[in-house]
Parts: C-alpha cells; structure tokens; sequence
C-alpha cells in the first residue's frame, strides 16, 4: 500500500469548496484511495460527505492511501492538491 502524508493547506481547511473539488479530483483518478485524519479515522476520499465528516482545518495533518496500479500518481495528485490554497481564486 502506497501512502503519503501532507498538511492541509486549504485556508479554510478541507470544508464547502476545496472539499468538493478534492473528492472530485480522487473520484477522477480511478483509484480507490483513502483519506486518513490524524487520530485514524478513515474515509473514501472520493464521497465529499465522507470528506466533509471528518472535519479537517487547516494546517491538519492526512494520510492518503492507496493500492494497486496508478496508485502512486493518483496520490502525488492529490497530494499536491492538498498542498495548495483550493480556496483561492
């Protein structure tokens, strides 16, 4: 299983908006990849409702994880999509 933490840099953490487009973004890889908060809880980092539910701020830090094949690009993408303001204009 590949994995990668990153800080959410997000200003407003991963709420409304930038969750959206992040669960958007993991539904598009084709990989199933898993989203991890810091004291273990887990969701499907495709289901915006799972995103949303474990309410990161900005500044926390997640695990992403993933298996199989495309599982190392999907999680450098998405890795670098938390490690950007997905709140800005």
């Amino acid at each position: 299983m590949s994995e990668r933490r990153v800080a959410v840099q997000s200003a407003v953490g991963l709420h409304a908006r930038p969750a959206a487009l992040f669960s958007q973004a993991a539904a598009a890889t084709g990989v199933a990849v898993a989203l991890t908060r810091g004291d273990g809880t887990s969701v499907n980092a495709a289901s915006i409702l799972g995103v949303l539910s474990l309410g990161i701020a900005h500044g926390d830090e997640v695990t992403l994880s993933a298996d199989g094949s495309g599982a190392e690009e999907a999680l450098d993408s998405l890795a670098a999509l938390l490690s950007t303001d997905l709140d800005a204009d």
